[in-house]
């Protein structure tokens, strides 16, 4: 069927039960009917004006929480982009006839992001389901006080559920701070690679606790003019992942000074892996650029290819040497390796997959629009060149795995 033919404004006020939709600052958009109908509020009394303006706390209620809630669940789908299941709420509602007097009334909420066609949160989907009858009837038709006794109960226990929520919000809120700062701790500083022009960023996902699963690494290689480039994707988040992260980061810097070539430094860190608990399917790829003899080296454990981009544009993707993540086999056989060449304004990148991986999307729509983005900006400085790729590839909103981006001028 052609979705040209379906009339999507009709379908929204036909929509049973309360829905709204609200933009990122919380101002109503639309109403469908039933919002209007059981709100008692008509669609010129809605569209255009604050959520907190239509529906204020009942000032009579000091230990009244509502409001509070309600906008701290709203706010928290624009900031992550999730949807956000709350609680049984107890928001008591004015008579829009008789100004004053307020109605106690209990909903059950849903609220969802709406993306626009660049991932960013464009609108709030406000669903809200009255539950005030069946509180009400709990302990049958007369509302007597076991009725009531019910009805607290009910409530009582909502409202704890909804305060753990908060609280183990708070608990993963931390634990992302302590990663983050872990993470900024175990990974290196560009001086590393002396005078040699590199960029170096890294991009934490969104939410609470997806972050730390990426590093990177450079380093001076010892004997000529040369120095080992890498990165790596830890499966996993939080402290776990920065711990592992951390760990397969240092013992790949260390072989890397001593190894043959890049695939010998992977061999040794493979062995390592397979001792590290939570290694299991990290990947990893390194490249050694020896700017005297103007070649990169390099070799893949399972892990998306580095980007060449030469000075007149043409892009290569070092795929020629690529075998299984870093655990992947209980007794691991020589890595392959393959060597390139390039002239003085080449471009090299490095990166991990939050950079090109879409939910739904082939991961060649990625690599290319990477690719198209590296040569489009060619001719800027490392510096620029990380922040405009960067700003052109990941979600407005953020991504939802962490991304690590490397940027050498050769």
């Amino acid at each position: 069927m052609d979705e040209t033919a379906i009339d999507y404004a009709a379908v929204f006020q036909a929509l049973p039960g309360m829905v709204a939709l609200l933009t990122p600052e919380l101002v109503y958009a639309d109403a469908n009917e039933d919002f209007q109908r059981l709100s008692g509020r008509t669609r010129e009394q809605l569209v255009g004006r604050y959520i907190f303006d239509v529906f204020p706390e009942n000032p009579n209620d000091p230990a009244a929480t509502g409001m509070r809630d309600v906008r701290a669940s709203m706010l928290r789908v624009v900031a992550t982009g999730e949807r956000d299941t709350m609680a049984l709420q107890r928001y008591d509602v004015e008579d829009p006839v008789l100004p004053g007097h307020w109605e106690e009334r209990y909903w059950s909420p849903i609220n969802a992001p709406v993306r626009g066609p660049h991932g960013k949160v464009e609108f709030v989907l406000h669903r809200v389901e009255e539950v005030t009858e069946l509180i009400r009837l709990r302990g049958g038709a007369g509302g007597d006080s076991r009725a009531r006794v019910l009805e607290a109960e009910l409530y009582t226990r909502a409202r704890e559920l909804q305060e753990v929520n908060d609280r183990l919000r708070q608990a993963h809120a931390r634990e992302r701070e302590v990663a983050l700062a872990l993470q900024e701790a175990m990974l290196p500083a560009r001086r590393q690679v002396g005078n040699h022009r590199a960029a170096v960023r890294y991009r934490p996902a969104v939410g609470a606790l997806n972050v730390c699963g990426d590093w990177y690494d450079l380093i001076d290689l010892v004997g000529g003019n040369r120095i080992g480039v890498s990165v790596g994707d830890v499966v996993g988040h939080g402290l776990a992942a920065a711990g592992v992260m951390g760990q397969l980061r240092s013992a790949l810097s260390a072989s890397s000074r001593v190894a043959d070539g890049p695939a010998h430094a992977l061999d040794v860190l493979g062995r390592y892996a397979h001792v590290v608990d939570g290694a299991e399917s990290a990947t990893a790829v390194t490249t050694f650029i020896d700017f005297d003899d103007r070649t990169i080296a390099y070799s893949s454990a399972g892990h998306p290819p580095p980007v060449l981009v030469h000075a007149d544009g043409r892009v290569e993707f070092l795929d020629k040497a690529t075998d299984t993540p870093l655990d992947a086999r209980p007794d691991p056989i020589p890595r392959p390796q393959a060597t390139t060449t390039y002239a003085d304004g080449a471009t090299l990148a490095l990166y991990t997959d939050g950079l090109i991986e879409r939910r739904r999307e082939d991961i060649d729509t990625g690599l290319t629009r990477l690719a198209e983005s590296l040569v489009r900006h060619r001719t800027a400085d490392p510096e620029t060149l990380a922040d405009a790729v960067l700003l052109e590839l990941l979600p407005p909103g953020g991504a939802t795995d962490d991304t690590a981006l490397i940027i050498v001028r050769l």
